[in-house]
């Protein structure tokens, strides 16, 4: 160094001794002064003169001067030992966008792709895996990116046309449904879907994407255009030529089939929580644990077995054509003895499955079938526990809810008794077409709404809803033996009186329903007011729905009176609402516009005049009918300003 320039630095005059460094060819020394004066740039250009391209990157990317770093990059890379030597260095300066460039230059993939999903490039990275050879490891960065961040709508795009371009048209199909109208990625999204829908077979769902992608201004081509108009046969796993989709849920799908191979009917059961690309590994063991159970299960109540196909992984499971008990109930009233006889079934299965080592712990109408001669069948065993049943099993987060045993609720193991309760509940429901509330006294009994049934048939019922397990059947035989020592009458006989032809005044009839002086309507079977409506389609519906959802924020449906033409409904009990909710108070009303929302229907009358005021609580009132512009979202805004200001 020459003695002026070594005088500049001890008065500490770095940059100019570095300027005189450079201007007399100088450049190491150049080099290192620019980079003591934090001139980072310039120390990276002097770098380069000397032909020291990694100290040159290095000095770039920390003066962020990408133009000088992409100049170094070329003779960092050529020699690859010099080039994962500075990758090395940039990562643990955090430097990971160029730390994968470098990488990535000297060919080294999957390094490259680890540090582009640090840097948060997933897409990028399941780009560099895939061309690697690694699928797999491609969606699980994206499935990973899209935990940590599922609003970046790019990932699912990127997820979706990676599973097409495997064959994964299911989870193709999951992963870019899930990009939201007013995402610009939609019209890559809707793209992908497309092909995804024709693969699946689903044709309308198909033309309804479509119609989305043309107001979107999204090309389609002619030949997708006629694709989705011809009648495609498509065939799942080579062999069942699927008819339509039944089912779906967040774990599986369940689609109609014809096996072309028996030539018969099938439902083909895709487990949707899983895929080649190894997401949803509890979901997968569930569901090869139904293939055990029904592999070892041949009971005429269970639904059979057909097949096992672990490519899906799929089901192939005989086909149900006489719906689910779900449907039926919804449909009509069931004789006591058409629910026993359903009842007995489920217990005949269970009885079986006991025997065997296993508990169904989701008892619930979805879950009983019909076959074509009408016989009713238990099915998915999907979270049904395997093993030793003088142990117990811990109920953990299965099972739903409404006919879950109070053991299962409160955490504690699960028994054979616990599927006991849950046919209890089914049986209740079928007899009383209302749903007990978990812990609390039914507000019917079965000879309330039976006249030919009475306190032996009550009993026989509610021993199997009993709180303790001790107190119920010991087991499904048991609890089948005492319902069959029963008579249940065989035609649907109301406990009501039928009203007279010609009614005298206004009065009930002297019998069940006894009027009040203050005009209200009383029922002296159970000693409670009550307030009726006419029973036409519509009124049924919305109590139907009002039932399915029994939350205690909304008026209890007590009975349908199809002789009388009534419907009975749990009389108002406070004062109309006439002041602003709390934040508490609106918290329980929308808990309870979500229950009515989940049972299908919205309200459309959340107002003052509507919403009643308890000790318990607010009440959202029965109406007989909603307005036909009704949605769960108005429902909401409504609930909004009773909370913000109840004059607006």
């Amino acid at each position: 160094m020459d003695h002026d320039i070594q005088d500049l630095v001890r008065a500490e005059r770095i940059l100019e001794a570095a300027e005189i460094a450079s201007q007399r060819g100088d450049a190491r020394t150049a080099c290192d002064l620019f980079e003591r004066a934090c001139s980072w740039s310039r120390a990276a250009r002097e770098a380069l003169r000397v032909d020291d391209p990694q100290r040159a990157l290095l000095l770039a990317v920390e003066g962020r001067d990408e133009a000088l770093a992409v100049e170094a990059l070329p003779a960092v890379a050529a020699a690859p030992g010099r080039g994962e030597r500075v990758a090395r260095q940039l990562e643990r300066r955090s430097q990971d966008a160029w730390a994968a460039r470098v990488h990535e230059a000297c060919g080294r993939r999957s390094d490259a792709a680890r540090t582009w999903e640090k840097a948060g490039e997933a897409v990028h990275a399941a780009r560099l895996l895939e061309d690697d050879r690694d699928p797999v490891g491609a969606a699980r960065v994206l499935e990973a990116a899209m935990r940590r961040q599922p609003a970046r709508w790019e990932l699912h795009v990127a997820l979706g046309a990676l599973l097409l371009r495997y064959g994964k048209a299911e989870g193709a199909a999951r992963a870019v449904q899930k990009v939201p109208q007013d995402a610009p990625e939609r019209r890559a999204a809707l793209t992908h879907l497309l092909s995804a829908l024709s693969l699946l077979g689903l044709v309308q769902a198909r033309g309804e994407a479509e119609h989305e992608l043309e107001r979107l201004g999204g090309p389609i081509s002619e030949e997708a255009r006629a694709s989705s108009k011809a009648p495609a046969v498509t065939r799942l796993f080579g062999r069942y030529e699927v008819v339509r989709e039944v089912a779906s849920s967040a774990s599986a799908r369940v689609v109609e089939c014809i096996d072309a191979v028996r030539g018969e009917r099938v439902a083909v059961k895709i487990l949707a929580a899983y895929d080649v690309m190894g997401a949803g590994r509890d979901a997968l063991t569930r569901f090869e644990r139904e293939v055990r159970v029904l592999g070892g299960l041949e009971h005429p109540n269970v639904v059979p077995l057909r097949d096992y196909l672990p490519e899906g992984p799929a089901l192939v499971l005989a086909w149900m054509s006489g719906g689910t008990l779900e449907s039926r109930m919804t449909e009509a009233s069931l004789a006591p003895s058409r629910a026993v006889e359903i009842a007995c079934a489920v217990l005949s299965a269970l009885g079986e499955a006991h025997r065997l080592g296993v508990l169904h712990r989701d008892i619930k109408p979805a879950n009983v079938l019909f076959d074509d001669a009408g016989v009713a069948r238990l099915a998915d065993f999907g979270v049904a526990h395997l093993g030793d049943l003088t142990t117990t099993a811990t109920a953990g987060v299965f099972g739903t809810l409404a006919y879950m045993s109070p053991e299962q609720r409160e955490g504690r193991p699960a028994t054979v008794q616990s599927d006991l309760y849950g046919v209890g509940v089914l049986l209740f429901e079928m007899l009383t077409r209302e749903r007990p509330v978990p812990d609390e006294v039914p507000r019917l009994r079965p000879s309330g709404v039976h006249r030919d049934l009475d306190r032996r048939h009550d009993e026989a019922v509610l021993r199997l809803l009993a709180r303790d397990r001790a107190d119920r059947p010991g087991d499904a035989f048991a609890a089948r033996r005492e319902l069959l020592g029963l008579t249940w009458a065989e035609t649907i006989e109301s406990a009501a009186p039928r009203p007279p032809a010609e009614p005298a005044s206004v009065r009930p009839a002297v019998g069940r329903l006894g009027l009040l002086e203050d005009g209200r309507t009383l029922d002296r079977f159970v000693g409670r007011i009550v307030e009726r409506v006419t029973l036409n389609d519509r009124a049924l519906a919305r109590a139907r729905a009002f039932a399915r959802a029994a939350h205690r924020g909304l008026q209890g449906i007590l009975r349908v009176d199809r002789a009388g033409g009534e419907i009975w409904i749990e009389a108002r009990k406070g004062e109309p609402l006439a002041r602003s909710l709390s934040r508490e108070e609106a918290r329980a009303l929308g808990a309870a516009l979500d229950a009515l929302h989940g049972a299908g229907s919205a309200h459309g009358n959340v107002d003052r005049e509507h919403v009643f005021m308890t000790s318990d609580g607010p009440t959202l009132l029965f109406t007989p009918d909603a307005e036909p512009t009704a949605t769960a979202d108005l429902d909401r805004l409504a609930l909004s300003r009773l909370q913000s200001n109840l004059s607006t």
